[in-house]
């Protein structure tokens, strides 16, 4: 053979195994359902709470079908989905050329795997973990019972509890130590709880053990989950575990949601998935939040991560809209002093909101014509005006609207002679940007100094930041 000929067969050959292996780097599953046949089968995976679809396949007669695809699947926690609705999950990862067999009636106790050593282990763990549950309602059904056992058969009953918990803790300790590294093994450690000192050796009353627990588990709570492993997103618990932890495990505070949002998004820094999904769930968990003030922590979170370029993956659309929407909050955050306003009354005399004197000036923008406002205006007289004129309160309204006519006879109407009732006819406020007035009517509670203390709520929620304002300004005069 001529060296031309031994160089053209060396090319095929390298063709050949470069042809093989790009092959392999894709996913093969052939899945076998007893029960099934001629029909569709579905994999999925999990991502925020969902599941999100991979692949479909028909299975023929015999219940067989093969999911393939040219590109590997990112490892997590993966779906079969049956035509009644149920489905079992699968573990993919490295391996992604495997089998399964089982069951239609009860596919994961009669799951059988080839090809996937992680997929069996996490099959054993499921069978494992569904026995220990069976054990424990049996046993937990029997502590709701307690005039048919004796107090040592119930406490029997709780050491058999205490006994499975044990069980299910040395099962994760042995995954842990024989699939180190693997992502079954990160799978494991995340779903476990952390492990809270009880801080009794302190000898400190209870109330400052209880802040040093709620201190440690915050700041520990996310200890086992790895966030530079972008595969557990696609698990079915992780969402969750965001959830609990922003929305029950932290004060819900602006400045507090933002510290923590900003320390678990730097824990996955080096993994770009992870740190787009971090900084998407955080900003969305602030700006979707009905709760006073929230917005704060989204403006904050806005221009951290998206106005700065950090979250490079939204166009420009987006961050044009979001830059727009930040402007015209920022203004009127709570704790800012309140843009001043300078307006005209029905009798053409000019007011400024900062020359406003009151304990406490209630700014409302509101206009005749709007549904709610016809029921909220009277409400604020009733409950504010009328019961803490006398000590000072002030009320601000402003008419968002031009036609004089409807307004002063409302004004007349309801009584409302007293408020400072102004508007703006020549357009020269810029009340609507200042004060984000998309909607009315919109509800300020400014204090002395005029600084925003409450916004958007509704009149009855007014009395009780009224209450609480004119008790601190008491609880300030008495300790000068």
């Amino acid at each position: 053979m001529n060296t031309r000929s031994i160089t053209h067969v060396f090319f095929i050959l390298i063709l050949c195994c470069y042809t093989s292996f790009s092959k392999a780097q894709g996913y093969k599953i052939d899945v076998s359902v007893k029960g099934w046949q001629d029909t569709t089968l579905i994999l999925g995976h999990y991502f925020n709470k969902k599941m999100l679809v991979n692949d479909t396949i028909y299975i023929d007669n015999n219940g067989a079908g093969t999911f393939t695809g040219e590109e590997k699947l990112p490892g997590g926690v993966y779906i079969i989905y049956m035509p009644d609705q149920t489905y079992f999950d699968i573990i993919v990862d490295d391996e992604q050329h495997f089998s399964i067999t089982a069951n239609k009636e009860n596919p994961v106790q009669s799951l059988v795997i080839h090809g996937n050593k992680q997929e069996k282990a996490f099959n054993d763990y499921q069978k494992f973990i569904f026995s220990k549950q069976e054990k424990a309602k049996e046993i937990q059904e029997k502590l709701k019972d307690k005039d048919q056992y004796t107090k040592e058969q119930q406490d029997t009953f709780k050491k058999q509890l205490s006994e499975l918990s044990t069980d299910v803790q040395s099962y994760w300790d042995k995954i842990l130590h024989l699939h180190e590294g693997t992502f079954l093994a990160s799978f494991i450690k995340a779903m476990r709880e952390i492990e809270v000192p009880d801080f009794k050796a302190l000898n400190q009353p209870d109330s400052v053990i209880q802040v040093k627990r709620y201190q440690y588990y915050k700041q520990h709570y996310f200890d086992n989950i790895d966030m530079n492993d972008d595969r557990l997103l696609r698990t079915p618990f992780f969402t969750g575990k965001l959830e609990n932890f922003f929305s029950k495990t932290i004060l819900q505070l602006p400045d507090s949601i933002v510290k923590e949002a900003v320390r678990v998004i730097d824990m996955a820094k080096g993994n770009k998935d992870m740190e787009k999904y971090l900084i998407q769930f955080t900003f969305n968990y602030a700006n979707e939040s009905k709760l006073m003030g929230m917005d704060a922590a989204m403006v904050q979170l806005g221009e951290k991560y998206y106005l700065s370029g950090i979250a490079d993956w939204v166009d420009q659309e987006f961050i044009d809209k979001l830059e727009d929407r930040i402007t015209k909050l920022k203004p009127n955050l709570i704790g800012n002093t309140a843009p001043d306003l300078k307006m005209v009354s029905p009798n053409n005399q000019y007011y400024r909101l900062s020359e406003v004197y009151a304990p406490i000036t209630i700014l409302i923008f509101w206009e005749p014509d709007c549904g709610h406002c016809k029921k909220e205006i009277p409400k604020l007289k009733e409950l504010v005006w009328d019961k803490y004129q006398d000590v000072g309160v002030k009320i601000f309204a402003v008419f968002t609207q031009h036609e004089k006519e409807k307004w002063t006879d409302f004004i007349a109407d309801h009584q409302l002679e007293e408020w400072i009732n102004v508007y703006d006819p020549y357009h020269q406020s810029n009340f609507r940007n200042l004060y984000d007035i998309y909607s009315t009517p919109a509800i300020y509670i400014l204090d002395e100094n005029k600084k925003i203390i409450g916004k958007r709520i509704g009149a009855e929620q007014v009395p009780d930041f009224i209450d609480h304002q004119l008790k601190l300004n008491k609880q300030a005069a008495a300790s000068l």
